[in-house]
């Protein structure tokens, strides 16, 4: 089919590649504009544009798809179809309804359960032991359209965001690749969202990074483990050079009573309000990720050491 693909992070270029690679003529790819990245904070193209440029693919990267300008541009490529996967703007009607098809997403979620910008790190968050990807016919409501294909994903007990993410990635791009040929076979159905079950993960806040040590140890692990690799959640550690803020990336529950916040023993296990959890990987201020074991031998906390 002849499709316009819409998209922008690392999450989404898996699947422009397998639409790539199954043969669809991509007429367009349309991404976020570049954006200030890295210690230099120069702009740089999204994941998606770099992609798509390495490959010759065409490229716009509007401010905003309202403008009249690019909805005219959009209607005049002539799609069959418009694929759209993590593209950060909400799109009008006049953007859905002018390929022959229409315009479908893909979403990290088995829906009606995480709508919007966060499914991922919210699922984990909450707790949850099952999440997915679907493909839906787009609709002008946030994550409302009717689905044509899903595939449940398990979450693990010491699955992380980012391992989340790259599973999801994978199976969602084998997943709408197979859905679009169904969709050009003209044999794809499309099935209503359930009425009850809606959740809407919110996007992710910086001050819901910071630990909080009296919530139930699951909770705190859970948060960890969400919020992992970013932004991270993080707490503070006192250090003869005043507080040093350290990020928590993996943790997994264990027994465990104190007062909130204390360690335990000498390799990271901290105290919860209920229960407690042993920080499996962190990353203090200025350094890159450390396993416990190494992080401890340039910075001991001992036992009955406070956290912030």
């Amino acid at each position: 089919m002849r499709i316009a693909f819409l998209g922008t992070p690392d999450f989404a270029v898996a699947a422009l590649d397998a639409l790539v690679q199954a043969g669809h003529e991509v007429a367009c790819v349309y991404s976020q504009p570049p954006a200030p990245r890295g210690r230099g904070q120069a702009l740089k193209p999204s994941p998606v544009q770099a992609y798509a440029e390495a490959r010759g693919l065409p490229v716009r990267t509007p401010v905003s798809m309202r403008d009249p300008e690019e909805i005219e541009a959009f209607a005049a490529l002539n799609l069959d179809a418009g694929v759209v996967v993590a593209f950060g703007q909400i799109l009008p009607a006049a953007v859905l309804n002018a390929p022959k098809l229409g315009c479908f997403n893909l979403h990290a979620s088995l829906l009606p359960r995480w709508r919007g910008a966060a499914p991922i790190q919210r699922a984990i968050m909450a707790g949850d032991k099952v999440t997915g990807v679907e493909v839906m016919q787009m609709t002008e409501g946030l994550d409302e359209g009717p689905v044509l294909s899903s595939e449940s994903v398990r979450i693990d007990a010491l699955e992380t965001a980012g391992t989340l993410h790259d599973r999801l990635a994978e199976a969602g791009a084998a997943l709408l690749a197979r859905t679009m040929a169904a969709v050009e076979r003209g044999e794809a159905s499309a099935t209503p969202q359930p009425q009850d079950g809606e959740t809407y993960a919110k996007k992710i806040r910086p001050k819901e990074a910071r630990i909080r040590w009296a919530k139930p140890a699951s909770e705190v692990d859970f948060k960890i483990r969400g919020l992992s690799p970013f932004p991270g959640a993080w707490f503070e550690l006192a250090t003869e050079k005043g507080p040093l803020r350290v990020k928590a990336l993996l943790s997994r529950r264990e027994d465990g009573d104190g007062p909130a916040g204390l360690a335990l023993d000498d390799a990271l296990l901290i105290a919860c309000g209920e229960g407690a959890v042993r920080l499996l990987r962190v990353q203090r201020e200025g350094r890159g990720p450390q396993d416990a074991e190494t992080f401890l031998r340039g910075l001991a906390v001992p036992a009955g050491t406070q956290l912030s």
